[in-house]
C-alpha cells in the first residue's frame, strides 16, 4: 500500500456502525465509504424511514442524541403528540427535525429519484465527508417471525421491544433487488473492508443478502476484517445475543466468526473474550484483542487507528489496549 490515503469500506448499521464510522471518520489518512443497512427501512405516517441510515447522518454530523444513541438532539415531539391526539398510532417515536428529513426524503422518492442519490445530498446537506451509500435503491425488508406472527423488525425492536422470542429472519424483496453501481464499486476499489460491530442478522445481513453484494466481497483480495458486536456474550447496545440464542446458536464472539466465516480474515474481539481465541484460529479465522467498548470519542478513535495499524502491519501497535 502506498501513502496516498487508503480506501476503506466499512459495513454498518445501528448504534455499533455509527461509533465505528465515528471513529474512522476522524482518521484524515484514509477515504471513507459506508455501506449502510436499508432492512431496518419503513413507512411511518405516510414518510419513508431509513432508522439505520439516518443514525449514521446524524452521527457523523454531531446532531445524534448522544444520551438515546439515536434521533436528533435537543428535538421536539410537538408532530407526534398532535399525531397522538388525532388517534394515530405513535409507538415509533420521531421528533420534529426528525420528520423534516423523513418529508424530504419522501417527496424525493415519490418524485422517482434513487434512494442513493437522496441520501448522498442528505449526507452533502449535513456536511459530512465520508460516502454513506446503499447496497440496494430497492425496498429490502427485515422482517422477524414471534410467537405474535411476522413483524417488521421496528415492530420488533421498537414496538414490542424485543421481547418476543426470535423464530425465523427473512428479508422480503431480495427476488427483485439489485446492487447499487455505487456498493460494488465501493468493493472492487476498497484497500481495507471492515464489518463494523453490529448486529451480524439484522445490520449486516440485509447487506451482504442483497443479490451481487457478498460474491462481490469475496471476490476482492484485500484485508477483510470484522470487530464482533457481543462483550462476554453480551450486546454493547441491541438484542444481537438474544437472536442469536433464539436462532440456536453460540452467543459469544466464536459465533459472531462461524457466522461470518470464510467471508472475513479477521476478527477484532475484547480483551475479555481472549480464552475464546483458539477456536476462533480453529475456524481458520485470525484474531487479536483489544478494548472494543467505544465509550466516548477517544476511545472510538483509538479503535479505529488499531484497526487501520493492523490492516496494514497484520498486527495491534505497541501499547494496543491488551
Amino acid at each position: 500500500m502506498t501513502n496516498e490515503p487508503l480506501n476503506v469500506l466499512l459495513l454498518a448499521g445501528g448504534v455499533g456502525g455509527a461509533k465505528m464510522a465515528e471513529g474512522l471518520q476522524s482518521n484524515s489518512n484514509i477515504m471513507l465509504t459506508i455501506l449502510g443497512n436499508i432492512g431496518d427501512d419503513d413507512s411511518f405516517h405516510g414518510l419513508w424511514v431509513s432508522p439505520d441510515i439516518d443514525t449514521m447522518i446524524y452521527t457523523l454530523s454531531e446532531e445524534i442524541n448522544r444520551k438515546q444513541g439515536w434521533g436528533v438532539r435537543e428535538d421536539d415531539y410537538k408532530a407526534l403528540s398532535f399525531l397522538s391526539k388525532l388517534g394515530a398510532d405513535t409507538w415509533m417515536s420521531l421528533g420534529d427535525k426528525d420528520f423534516g428529513l423523513h418529508i424530504y426524503r419522501t417527496e424525493r422518492l415519490r418524485r422517482g429519484d434513487r434512494a442513493s442519490d437522496i441520501t448522498k445530498d442528505i449526507a452533502k446537506a449535513f456536511g459530512i465527508e465520508a460516502r454513506i451509500i446503499l447496497p440496494s435503491d430497492d425496498i429490502v425488508q427485515t422482517k422477524v417471525l414471534t410467537d405474535k406472527g411476522w413483524l417488521t423488525f421496528q415492530e420488533y425492536f421498537v414496538k414490542e421491544r424485543c421481547d418476543p422470542e426470535v423464530k425465523e429472519i427473512k428479508f422480503e424483496g431480495l427476488e427483485v433487488a439489485k446492487p447499487t453501481y455505487e456498493a460494488l464499486d465501493a468493493i472492487s476499489t476498497a484497500d481495507i473492508i471492515l464489518i463494523a460491530p453490529s448486529n451480524p442478522f439484522v445490520s449486516i445481513s440485509p447487506i451482504l443478502k442483497i443479490p451481487g453484494i457478498l460474491e462481490a466481497l469475496k471476490e476482492t483480495s484485500v484485508k477483510k476484517l470484522a470487530v464482533s458486536p457481543l462483550i462476554n456474550g453480551k450486546a454493547v447496545k441491541g438484542p444481537a445475543e438474544k437472536i442469536m440464542t433464539s436462532l440456536g446458536m453460540q452467543a459469544d464472539a466464536i459465533g459472531i466468526a462461524s457466522f461470518y466465516g470464510d467471508l472475513i480474515d479477521t476478527i477484532i474481539i475484547d480483551n475479555v473474550d481472549s480464552e475464546l481465541s483458539p477456536k476462533i484460529r480453529a475456524l481458520g479465522i485470525e484474531v487479536f484483542c483489544t478494548d472494543i467498548l467505544m465509550s466516548n470519542s477517544s476511545e472510538k478513535k483509538r479503535l479505529a487507528e488499531e484497526i487501520l495499524f493492523l490492516a496494514k502491519n497484520n498486527n495491534l501497535p505497541e501499547g494496543a489496549k491488551r
